[in-house]
């Protein structure tokens, strides 16, 4: 991923919770902004590192956190920024990275759904000391169970979060390696997972070509088609999905369900309204952007194994429900 280091972890949770707690980020006193449209696991790792989420509108056109409504949500208790790459699709992160440094604050990348993405030809690193990745089954680099990684340029970085990983210990055998010298976590990544993940890296660029040919004959057969709107997306997103905003979404769903064709809804809720965050200080009509969205979106197949006649059906068939 363009890095200098890379420290495998359990899962994208614990990258991102080892590196706010490494960020110094890690008391209820302090918040952490971040998106309202993406996973749960987000929001529930800047709890798991002990500070407290907080959530920013997004971009109606990309869907992505929004930099303008981020920066009228800072506040004084806030610590750090967390930007979601979300769907592939890089974030408008150079502007994160300067509103981070016009205001103090850490950033910590959420690149779980964007492996190989780069932000206007530049790696992510170029932008912050970490950026934490998921290589759960689903995504575009994936093991056969849970993993992570935190990559980074800083040397220093690497060596804390190593050592927090694995409990805190220190290294070099017999007394060290038994003695907890920071307050870390267990959140190795195993053996056999990073086995499978060193057969699958050199395939990544492969099949995020693959995503993305793909993403562009949805793009043609679907531009124009009255009731669909087609997310904005950059030449550099590695297509983790193919989302698109759909008029009366839940019946397009079951139609296409009846046709064999499988979709999925990345995310139903924004995370402000959900139950385990009913403190965030924001109810619903709070993020408006967010919230339309979730009514939305809808996920079509995409994986790199797909052929160019199965993404030509699934076209044919929302083509035919909105009668376009």
């Amino acid at each position: 991923m363009d890095a200098g280091f890379a420290v495998g972890v359990s899962s994208g949770s614990s990258a991102i919770e080892l590196s706010l707690r490494d960020a110094g980020v890690s008391n209820s006193k302090q918040e952490v902004l971040t998106s309202a449209l993406t996973a749960p696991f987000t929001a529930v790792s800047i709890a798991a590192a002990g500070a407290t989420p907080r959530f920013a509108d997004i971009d109606p056109d990309t869907l992505q956190m929004d930099v303008e409504d981020s920066a009228r949500r800072i506040g004084k208790a806030t610590a750090a920024l967390l930007p979601v790459h979300l769907y592939g699709q890089p974030c408008r992160i150079g502007r994160f990275a300067e509103l981070a440094r016009s205001a103090k604050l850490k950033l910590v990348q959420d690149a779980c759904q964007a492996h190989g993405a780069r932000f206007e030809g530049r790696a992510l690193t170029d932008f912050g000391d970490y950026v934490t990745y998921s290589f759960y089954p689903t995504k575009n680099l994936g093991c056969l169970g849970d993993g992570g990684a935190i990559v980074t340029n800083k040397a220093g970085v690497a060596k804390r979060l190593r050592q927090m990983r694995d409990g805190g210990r220190g290294t070099g055998g017999l007394p060290r390696n038994q003695i907890a010298y920071t307050k870390g976590i267990n959140a190795r990544l195993d053996e056999l997972q990073a086995g499978f993940l060193n057969a699958f890296l050199p395939r990544l660029e492969e099949w995020n070509a693959a995503r993305r040919r793909l993403a562009l004959i949805y793009d043609e057969m679907l531009a124009g088609v009255r009731g669909v709107g087609l997310v904005k997306r950059y030449p550099c997103s590695v297509c983790h999905l193919y989302v698109i905003r759909a008029a009366k979404r839940d019946k397009l769903r079951e139609a296409l369900t009846t046709q064999g064709i499988g979709t999925g809804i990345h995310y139903p809720v924004p995370l402000h309204l959900h139950p385990a965050f009913a403190d965030s200080r924001l109810k619903r009509g709070g993020l408006p952007h967010a919230e339309r969205a979730a009514k939305e979106i809808l996920s079509l197949p995409l994986w790199p194994q797909l052929s160019e006649d199965n993404v030509g059906e699934v076209a044919e068939a929302v083509i035919r429900f909105y009668g376009s």
